[in-house]
């Protein structure tokens, strides 16, 4: 054991013990957080538009500030690209980053100098209450890799811009950055597929203990390892501990992961945005994500049922219930006021809170009004491949809103590692959960409004295709796995296996 590994044991457990002394005071910090944000946001262009000086609890807010999203703060962002300071925040950001968009093309999030800390302690945090949990902090000692997009920056009128992912990647402590890969070289080569090989080269023969990225681009990186040398990971990285991953359900990919590994090894889930690092897995034990509440962010909720009525309920942090599928909105010490990012959560305990991200509001499928969410299809995958040596690449649903023959259906298209022996056995222990998880989607099947759900086997690497084909390989660009349309369903018939 070195040092360092030495050290970072008691250092976790203090750490520990000062987020659970908030976390234990959950109403009071969040009536903190609220307070500051409303001191500084009312001397900003926005806090005057909205009358901020007006605002002494939250109902005030909720009557001044409007649940909105990139449009709707878009006319500030740009004031700030132009030059303009204390517009959504006091100054100006430090960093703009840079993230898709549907309607408003590439979207311009701000991060300050403020919010900026709190994405690095977050992520420092997640590790550190590993080392507590396990009094094991042996993984300092060897390798670790962050699969991330490119560090380079460029300028937007004197404010650095890049990828959330980037811009992080300045900020590895000291103490970590003998223990990093890839080389800062390697981490700038934007084609993607070039640059998991030049990782793959940098990696082979190094001591690598964690791994952390998106688990379709991981994926690829395993995949590539093996290829190379015939091996597993786990006898490749026989101190390979721990995957760190976020930004999607893990659970349909579990049992390909353990095949491409070798071996069962712990998990710990992040929930980073660019708008703020909202929760991180604080347990092996326990079920969800740690709410960050004091980090910069207020937060706010809105049932995910009545999100597009003209008046949802609009609740704070001491009104949630447990099992309820909430819109989480943000305001931040970024200069985010009632933002919605757009992602749906559940809370899975309240002493302290802890979340688990159940989908996107916009990802869901109601062609027929069966309101179909992303939590309901990834446990119906989940469930049919258990126990089994199934394995899933990447999987994606839509309607099929008018076929040539029959009635209407979902089409879920999934690409196999390991293919079940009856495609048509498979599909009926999905369409099972799904009609038991979704009552609205058993009532058209009864009714004959739908027919069962239809399976498209997808060729291998057919995903990584569709994805390059749309200009979004590699990073941290993630397939959305289900729509309420046919715009990825169309292209996607062109890489299924006839």
């Amino acid at each position: 054991m070195s040092i360092k590994s030495f050290f970072a044991i008691p250092f976790a457990k203090i750490v520990r013990k000062k987020v659970y002394k908030w976390a234990n005071n959950p109403i009071k910090t969040q009536d903190k957080v609220f307070k500051n944000l409303i001191a500084v946001g009312k001397n900003t262009a926005f806090g005057k538009d909205h009358n901020f000086d007006e605002i002494s609890n939250y109902n005030d807010f909720k009557k001044q500030v409007p649940v909105t999203d990139y449009e709707g703060l878009k006319p500030y962002v740009e004031r700030i690209i132009k030059g303009e300071s204390d517009i959504l925040w006091k100054d100006k950001p430090i960093y703009f980053a840079k993230t898709s968009g549907t309607t408003s093309g590439a979207k311009y999030i701000p991060i300050t100098k403020e919010s900026m800390p709190t994405h690095i302690k977050a992520a420092r945090n997640a590790l550190l209450f590993y080392i507590a949990e396990k009094n094991d902090a042996s993984f300092v000692d060897g390798k670790m890799i962050f699969l991330q997009g490119s560090p380079v920056l460029q300028d937007k009128n004197g404010i650095k811009l890049g990828r959330l992912s980037g811009i992080v990647a300045h900020y590895v402590p000291k103490y970590l950055l003998k223990n990093r890969l890839p080389s800062w070289e390697t981490n700038c080569i934007e084609d993607w597929d070039t640059k998991v090989n030049a990782i793959v080269e940098e990696t082979l023969q190094e001591d690598m203990r964690v791994i952390s990225g998106i688990p379709s681009w991981v994926q690829m990186y395993f995949e590539k390892l093996i290829e190379k040398t015939g091996k597993s990971i786990s006898e490749i990285f026989p101190n390979f501990n721990f995957f760190i991953y976020g930004g999607v359900n893990f659970e349909p990919y579990k049992n390909k992961f353990e095949n491409l590994i070798g071996k069962k090894i712990n998990y710990i889930e992040l929930y980073p945005a660019s708008e703020g690092f909202i929760a991180y897995q604080d347990s092996q034990k326990a079920k969800g994500l740690l709410l960050q509440l004091d980090s910069g962010i207020f937060y706010e909720f809105i049932p995910a049922t009545e999100f597009f009525d003209e008046k949802p309920t609009r609740i704070s942090l001491k009104d949630v219930q447990m099992g309820v599928n909430y819109v989480i909105i943000l305001n931040t010490s970024a200069g985010l006021w009632g933002y919605n990012i757009g992602d749906t959560i559940e809370f899975t305990s309240t002493n302290p809170y802890r979340i688990k991200v159940t989908g996107r509001i916009k990802h869901f499928i109601s062609a027929f009004g069966e309101h179909v969410i992303g939590k309901e299809v990834e446990k119906a995958l989940n469930e049919a491949i258990i126990d089994t040596n199934i394995n899933i690449s990447e999987f994606t649903v839509a309607p099929k809103v008018n076929p040539k023959i029959g009635l209407p259906y979902h089409e879920w298209f999934i690409e196999f590692e390991n293919e079940p022996e009856n495609l048509d056995d498979f599909a009926k222990k999905i369409d099972a959960s799904m009609q038991e998880q979704n009552i609205y989607y058993k009532d058209l099947i009864d009714g004959k409004i739908l027919k069962t759900l239809e399976i498209r086997k997808v060729k291998k690497g057919g995903f990584h295709e569709y994805m390059k084909s749309i200009g979004k390989f590699g990073g941290q660009n993630k397939i959305p796995q289900l729509s309420d349309n046919r715009k990825i369903a169309d292209v996607l018939e062109n890489f299924i296996i006839k």
